[in-house]
């Protein structure tokens, strides 16, 4: 199954390109306005698009982690844990024109499912993309909880694979501005 190029966000003032399997979290329940939310058909995995205000005060490396903690404090995560960070290419990125700072995560974060008390070790990488002149941290989190323990589905079933960190690259890479509009008056 192909990626789902250009897919629109944010009522098409972003698109992207999905990985296969991609469902819409916002077509099963309520999703925040300044979210995109998608989850795998079979696994666990998840990809959020979030804009978020300019945390003008943390800088570099300091932001990616700033943006992780953050998540971590949301979640109600029990242990946080960053395993790397590492500046991003721009000129990599279809934002690149407007992105002033890119970067990356990779951490560990024990967390516990909604109404559930045993907590997991969930595996998050976030890209963080610094729009300044918007006033705005666009931060993407590609979620990899455990594997299950479920048995393996046979081949007949064509169901798509998990994601992997190459089809977060590409959603991060293939994210592009169509309608500056959406920050509001500038």
């Amino acid at each position: 199954m192909e990626p789902t190029r250009d897919y629109p966000l944010f009522g098409g003032a972003f698109s992207a390109t999905l990985p296969p399997g991609a469902i819409d979290v916002s077509d099963l329940r309520p999703v925040p306005d300044n979210q995109e939310v998608f989850c795998h058909r079979l696994t666990d995995q998840s990809l959020i698009v979030e804009l978020l205000e300019l945390q003008a005060q943390v800088r570099g490396e300091a932001a990616a982690r700033y943006h992780f903690e953050d998540v971590g404090g949301v979640q109600e995560a029990r242990a946080v844990q960053v395993e790397a960070v590492q500046p991003l290419l721009l000129e990599n990125l279809a934002l690149r024109g407007c992105c002033q700072e890119a970067w990356v995560l990779s951490g560990k974060q024990q967390v516990a499912k909604e109404h559930q008390q045993v907590a997991e070790v969930v595996t998050l990488h976030q890209a963080l993309l610094r729009l300044p002149q918007y006033q705005t941290d666009l931060l993407l989190t590609f979620n990899q909880p455990p594997p299950d323990n479920r048995s393996s589905l046979g081949p007949e079933n064509l169901s798509p694979p998990p994601w992997s960190l190459g089809d977060f690259e590409q959603l991060v890479t293939s994210l592009t501005l169509h309608d500056p509009n959406i920050f509001g008056p500038q």
